[in-house]
């Protein structure tokens, strides 16, 4: 499928606030780009209270809220895995 100029604007996934924001943005930003689905952390490292969001093209937001459920449901043991198999 092609996308429009349109759909390839980047539209906030989800956003993170706290002390561990980064920290789950890059997770999530790092599960969507293993799966071929463009994305980028938004925030400032040395302003962590303003928080931090996961951009992607909005012609994959569909797409990519259907991968982040999937991660969710399988859990920490599923990544850790995932993980081990890709570091052989």
């Amino acid at each position: 499928m092609v996308l429009t100029s349109h759909a390839l604007d980047m539209v906030t996934l989800c956003s993170f606030e706290g002390p561990t924001a980064e920290v789950e943005a890059e997770t999530i930003c790092g599960i969507l780009d293993s799966n071929d689905i463009p994305a980028m952390v938004v925030g400032a490292a040395q302003y962590p209270v303003l928080g931090f969001e996961v951009k992607v093209p909005r012609g994959k937001v569909m797409e990519a809220e259907e991968l982040i459920s999937q991660a969710e449901a399988a859990g920490p043991e599923a990544a850790a895995e995932a993980e081990a198999e890709s570091e052989k």
